[in-house]
């Protein structure tokens, strides 16, 4: 069975049908679904908050469900792809374990599948980010790429010959949580010293409110900016500071680049691609982030000066990309749907929570 996804993924950007599909893309602090055509335009987006991690995982699972079926409401969806935040089985089923929400071992495939009546595909982030890029962003014309996802934590895919490695149990990829400090910053995964804490935007957030809580000099101008409200301090805050010259953001950026080219350094040694897409919301920092990670890499590259170096560059797609790629990568589902049955997205079944909300502007909605 796994054989013939692989077959049909290599094959799916040449046969897979140009028919509408839904992507979701599945953060720590949001949801985004957006209906996407067969040339990677995203047609209608709508986005919500991700309900509170420490909620019942059926929660977040209403939050997609509604947000699909809104979407079908105008268009005639042929399937949904999802990029979750999590490990996701081999079999692209079950969220194994996701570090930022309350997913263990849950069947998200068959749980969306029991109410949405179009076909289901179910993939991490990373690598639905990585197939997007490779399908419509900076990742065109590699063959073999690795992709680097930079948010509340670090994602990863990998994609060689048209196919995205997933592992034998499809947990490839998890570059965020391989130990760089050991015994270093405790990490969300319950390990110490991941990468992720050292190069993502927790990394960064915490970092700059650790010097504002203790009043360094350094931070006045960032506690001025918030008020004195060291929890408003935010990455996005951090990143337009540095864009405007402040000296503490800027030196923070660098600090997440450097760590960022560490972590490169050692993936080229293991897989040796010929680029790296780095995508994800820290990713808007530009060259303020990829400029140091640049020369972190060359610094620390195996063999360097005697082996060819491989690209960095940022995402083309910016935060679309595991929503996009989600969406085409559900093409391989819908070709067998619509040969079967060609039906739109219904409302197979409605929960006490979508009968709560109203019809329309349930969600951040733009086309």
């Amino acid at each position: 069975m796994l054989r013939a996804i692989a077959t049909r993924e290599r094959r799916s950007h040449l046969s897979a049908p140009r028919v509408p599909t839904v992507g979701i893309d599945i953060g720590g602090t949001k949801v985004m679904a957006g209906v996407v055509d067969a040339d990677g335009t995203i047609l209608e987006r709508v986005r919500t908050e991700t309900p509170d991690k420490s909620k019942s995982p059926k929660v977040v699972e209403d939050t997609i469900a509604e947000l699909v079926l809104d979407l079908s409401d105008r268009h005639d969806v042929h399937a949904v792809g999802i990029g979750a935040a999590g490990w996701v089985d081999a079999d692209r089923s079950r969220v194994l374990f996701a570090p930022h929400l309350a997913w263990r071992n849950e069947p998200l495939r068959d749980a969306l599948a029991s109410r949405l009546v179009v076909p289901i595909m179910v993939d991490n982030d990373a690598n639905t980010a990585a197939w997007g890029e490779w399908r419509f962003g900076a990742g065109q014309g590699s063959d073999h790429l690795v992709m680097i996802t930079l948010g509340t934590g670090i994602g990863g895919g990998i994609l060689e010959a048209g196919r995205v490695k997933r592992g034998s149990f499809g947990v490839a990829g998890e570059f965020g949580h391989m130990q760089v400090v050991p015994g270093g910053h405790r990490c969300p995964c319950g390990n110490r010293g991941c990468w992720e804490q050292y190069s993502s935007g927790n990394a960064l957030v915490r970092e700059a409110r650790e010097l504002a809580a203790a009043d360094s000099p350094v931070a006045h101008h960032i506690l001025d900016r918030v008020g004195g409200q060291i929890g408003d301090i935010t990455g996005p805050l951090i990143t337009q500071l540095a864009r405007d010259g402040d000296a503490m953001c800027v030196e923070l950026l660098e600090d997440i680049g450097r760590w960022l080219g560490v972590g490169i350094a050692n993936l080229a040694a293991a897989l040796d691609p010929a680029r790296f897409v780095i995508g994800g919301g820290v990713s808007e920092a530009d060259d303020l982030l990829i400029g140091p990670a640049r020369e972190a890499f060359r610094r620390h590259l195996t063999g360097r000066g005697y082996r060819p170096e491989a690209q960095i560059v940022r995402a083309r797609l910016g935060a679309d990309a595991g929503m996009v790629g989600a969406a085409d990568l559900a093409r391989l589902v819908a070709r067998r749907f619509r040969r079967a049955n060609r039906r739109r997205a219904e409302r197979a079944h409605r929960s006490p929570f979508e009968l709560r909300l109203p019809p329309r502007g349930r969600a951040a909605r733009s086309s």
